[in-house]
């Protein structure tokens, strides 16, 4: 299944009171490079992210926006510091006996007095966290997959629909190489009659000049590699794990035939089917810097 490396993918959930909200974005690139935004204080579970989207991304580089908001979070606690309520309580006791004045305190009187209150940050359980964003995760990572094959279909078919146009071009490789031969034969007999200017033509030293010719200019060895390469390749685009990085370096290949076949090619006819064939490879080429 073909993936493109560039897509966009999100999805909400909860931890507890906090809402989260993870993002991913990609754009090219020869690996994974992936980065996490988190905030600060969850920096610690920014490897557990990273590993996550390791296991279903091979290339690309990957930005992940990991967001929570504590707007509707229990996040604080107020904790009772009951050695200094209890030293209040006695204090104030004392003064109403010694003073015979009414001890009327209050939980609340109490309660505004310095430091009898403070308040606290709850800990936030970082493994419930952990296993919430990780849940939340991959159902971003599911919608940027579906993203992700969607422009891989079109990218497949791209790649296939130029692939059968490179393979009409080196089917006309093919037929025109030995009529290339055919045509640098009679060239050359014509020319040999000019110059003997009616005697008689050595036929065999034609024939041994064309055999040269033919063995100089021959393209069945780069037209048969050519034709193996085209083969992988539909194979490849059917292919159910990444494959990006085999293409590219088939693709290399491609070209290698390609120029070979333009430096052995000796005429205009020739020279026009290669820059086709090479015009074609190189929008493969264009197109697989997108694959996975």
């Amino acid at each position: 299944m073909i993936k493109s490396m560039t897509g966009y993918g999100s999805a909400k959930g909860t931890s507890g009171k906090l809402k989260i909200t993870v993002e991913l974005r990609s754009v090219n690139n020869r690996f994974l490079d992936c980065s996490v935004r988190i905030p600060r204080v969850y920096t610690a579970l920014e490897d557990m992210i990273k590993a996550q989207v390791g296991k279903s991304i091979s290339r690309g580089k990957v930005d992940v926006f990991v967001t929570i908001d504590f707007s509707e979070a229990d996040d604080v606690e107020i904790v009772v510091n009951e050695s200094v309520a209890d030293a209040y309580v006695n204090a104030v006791k004392r003064l109403s006996e010694k003073y015979s004045i009414p001890n009327d305190i209050t939980a609340l009187s109490l309660a505004k007095m310095q430091d009898v209150l403070s308040v606290q940050k709850a800990e936030t359980d970082m493994d419930e966290l952990g296993r919430d964003i990780s849940a939340i995760l991959a159902e971003a990572i599911a919608d940027f997959d579906a993203m992700r094959i969607r422009e891989g279909a079109k990218m497949r078919e791209d790649v296939l629909n130029h692939l059968s146009e490179v393979e009409r071009l080196k089917n006309l490789a093919v037929e025109r190489s030995p009529k290339t031969v055919a045509e640098y034969r009679e060239k050359l007999l014509k020319r040999m009659r000019e110059v003997l200017d009616g005697a008689t033509v050595d036929e065999s030293r034609i024939v041994t000049e064309a055999a040269l010719f033919a063995d100089k200019t021959a393209v069945d060895e780069e037209t048969v590699r050519l034709t193996s390469h085209i083969s992988q390749l539909r194979s490849f685009m059917e292919a159910a794990e990444p494959i990006g990085r085999k293409v590219d370096f088939l693709v290399q290949e491609f070209n290698r035939e390609a120029n070979t076949i333009g430096s052995k090619g000796n005429d205009v006819e020739m020279a026009r089917i290669v820059v086709d064939l090479k015009s074609e490879i190189e929008k493969i080429r264009e197109q697989i810097q997108n694959i996975e």
